[in-house]
């Protein structure tokens, strides 16, 4: 019969396997969160960024400008609303500030600005078509079920079927399937962002 071990012997085996942390990790894990927690104050509280790295030694800048990169790139997003808007245009420009390789960043901020402007221009006629045509669908399985119930006085009336939960249920699945193309290539973009140096 085989042994039986515990779970922490187990556990205890699996560290020994995954070998010391390098100098290198052991690095990122010190100095990254501190980038992180940097990107965080200059989005929200104006934190001037490069002060912020600057006070942090020569070593350890590579690791808090990866940190707050990853931050900031992260909270680019479609421009959904004003607030989405300006968030974008804070973090692309806290990118500038950080990134050294300003020929490609700049690159691949134009593919970003094409695909928000064609999010906001021919994105928003696709879901102005997207929402009447589900509209119009969705009355016209909703109408018979009302008049069935109504005995045929529903005839005349109007039905506003955005009020529906069902209606807003499905109009949410709508939306998310017309944004997910969009979703896909920001996703793109972003990983770019966090590769440049």
């Amino acid at each position: 019969m085989g042994d039986i071990r515990s779970a922490r012997e187990i556990a205890l085996e699996k560290v020994e396997r995954l070998g010391e942390a390098t100098q290198e990790e052991r690095l990122q894990w010190k100095y990254r969160p501190g980038g992180e927690q940097l990107a965080h104050r200059y989005l929200k509280d104006d934190e001037n960024l490069i002060a912020g790295v600057s006070r942090f030694d020569e070593e350890a800048r590579r690791y808090v400008r990866a940190g707050a990169a990853e931050v900031l790139s992260r909270s680019i997003a479609l421009p959904k609303n004003d607030f989405a808007k300006n968030l974008n245009r804070k973090a692309m420009e806290g990118l500038r500030l950080i990134k050294t390789d300003k020929a490609q960043l700049e690159n691949t901020f134009s593919r970003m600005r094409q695909l928000f402007n064609h999010y906001l221009d021919q994105g928003e006629k696709q879901r102005r078509q997207a929402h009447q045509q589900l509209k119009v669908d969705f009355e016209a399985r909703i109408r018979p079920e009302l008049e069935k119930q109504q005995f045929g006085s529903f005839q005349r009336m109007e039905i506003d079927v955005e009020k529906l939960p069902q209606f807003q249920q499905e109009w949410r699945k709508v939306l998310n399937q017309l944004d997910s193309q969009y979703l896909l290539l920001l996703k793109e973009y972003k990983e770019g962002l966090e590769a440049l140096q």
